[in-house]
């Protein structure tokens, strides 16, 4: 990229920039791919965060579903996490993964997993795993809180045969045909998945980070600190894509030395490792043997570190910076953090970044880990940093009371907070629609076609805080 008409004299945040149109000869959004080449497999540049409130199985089979990629955090015990990626490894590529519950479970308790929308649905199976039938969510809107779901089951909801579909076109089709919005898919009797007329049309418009094995690809994160080597080995052994090896000061020596162990390994995957902001740090973590480098220092919504420490650096400048480093040592970096809007990954983008890894943004959908919860603003899920009281006693909680408490009484970043779902976007997916569409139309204005076009011709603008105000839209009229 290069900057239009001016060369800043200091860091810059995404907001303080803009994409400035160029010719283009690409006439469609579609003609572009989004694919970040970064050795993940994955085809859209989108990753979530390895965070206890962002990621987890379900979150990173749908991810992945639509070409993404989700790292689960390095928080869960090895044998959750080891659960965990084999979970992923056998969710449907095709299909979308079934909510199942117990026919005596209550519309109460199934509105904590999944809120009364339309295009997803609940699967019971009785205590043999026998399929007993299926409910449209929607349904659970006139429902009361107290009923069984099992009596909720008065005649067959419509199902799809997975041996007449042959393609989520056809299955779009017959969905229309049978005025239905959501269906269960079986094979001999079995659920394999379920389908929507949404997921059955982002079928024909994503394409699924698959293994070689075709089954959905994941990611996981380390530590730097305990039994590194044989973490990475068993989680390369349960099956993971991508290895994560995550702190938060990147340019250590303790990094250097968990990378350069790992390396050694030779597992044959891709080795990420961060946080950091610099050049300098970028040429440390590369040279022990890391592919790609993660960046991000206090940008996140959940982050305190910049205000407790001063510690950071604004985000567009910092992925500028380490993606040309690493661009120079045949690596890639992902940008971590700070996004709020598509034009802010977008911007990172640009900047040179294969992926932008997302956190809270995510934390409020449906397929984030946790509860459903309501207030008077809407449905909500508690989202809370890795710093925080609350990650630091999930940690630690297995020390001894004095230990623990020498650990939270340094702990930083925000505990508890309630992420909204968005009633127009409540799933992730829903998300993934509206920064994909946002994004491929910025390579249209900037004529590229690939990820690396992108990065190459984009033309980037210094702005006011007057001028970021003008792009918002209005909520309300004049």
């Amino acid at each position: 990229m290069r900057f239009y008409e001016t060369t800043p004299t200091h860091d810059l945040t995404y907001s303080d920039v803009f994409l400035v149109p160029s010719r283009s000869t690409v006439t469609s959004r579609l003609d572009v791919s989004l694919a970040p080449g970064d050795g993940t497999g994955a085809t859209i540049p989108l990753v979530s965060a390895n965070m206890n409130s962002v990621t987890g199985p379900r979150l990173a089979a749908t991810l992945a579903r639509r070409g993404g990629l989700g790292v689960l955090p390095q928080d869960m015990p090895l044998q959750q996490l080891d659960a965990a990626i084999r979970w992923v490894k056998d969710q449907p590529v095709d299909y979308d993964t079934p909510y199942a519950l117990d026919p005596g479970r209550t519309v109460g308790e199934a509105l904590a997993t999944l809120p009364a929308v339309e295009g997803h649905g609940i699967v019971l199976h009785d205590a043999d795993g026998a399929y007993l039938g299926c409910i449209a969510a929607s349904r659970l809107a006139t429902a009361p809180r107290d009923a069984v779901l099992g009596d909720l089951l008065h005649g067959a909801l419509t199902s799809l045969d997975a041996d007449d579909v042959d393609g989520p076109r056809t299955a779009f089709d017959r969905m229309v045909a049978a005025e239905i919005d959501f269906a269960p898919v079986l094979r001999h009797g079995r659920v394999i998945g379920t389908i929507s007329r949404k997921s059955a049309l982002r079928s024909t418009l994503y394409r699924p980070a698959l293994d070689g094995d075709g089954r959905l690809r994941v990611a996981a994160a380390v530590g730097i600190n305990g039994d590194v080597v044989e973490k990475a080995r068993a989680l390369a052994a349960a099956g993971v894509d991508v290895l994560v090896i995550d702190t938060a000061h990147g340019d250590q020596d303790g990094m250097v030395r968990a990378i350069a162990a790992v390396a050694k390994l030779k597992l044959g995957l891709p080795i990420v490792a961060g946080n950091v902001v610099t050049e300098q740090a970028v040429h440390h973590l590369v040279g022990a043997g890391a592919t790609i480098v993660k960046v991000g220092v206090g940008p996140g919504a959940m982050c305190t570190t910049r205000m407790m420490t001063a510690v950071g650096r604004p985000q567009f400048s910092a992925v500028l910076e380490t993606a040309a480093a690493a661009r120079a040592l045949g690596a890639h970096v992902w940008a971590d953090g700070g996004v709020r809007y598509p034009r802010d990954v977008a911007l990172a983008l640009a900047a040179g970044a294969s992926s932008v890894m997302i956190g809270s943004w995510f934390a409020g959908t449906i397929e984030a880990p946790g509860e459903l919860a309501s207030d008077e603003r809407g449905l909500y899920k508690e989202s809370w940093g890795m710093a925080s009281t609350k990650a630091v006693r999930g940690r630690f909680d297995r020390l001894d009371p004095y230990e623990l408490a020498r650990k939270t009484l340094f702990a930083e970043g925000i505990s508890s907070s309630r992420i909204y779902l968005d009633p127009l976007r409540p799933s992730v997916e829903d998300l993934l629609d509206m920064i994909t569409s946002g994004v491929r139309s910025s390579f249209t204005y900037a004529g590229a076609r690939s990820l690396p076009e992108f990065a190459e011709r984009a033309l980037v603008g210094v702005q006011s805080a007057a001028g970021y105000e003008e792009g918002k839209a209005l909520p309300v009229s004049w």
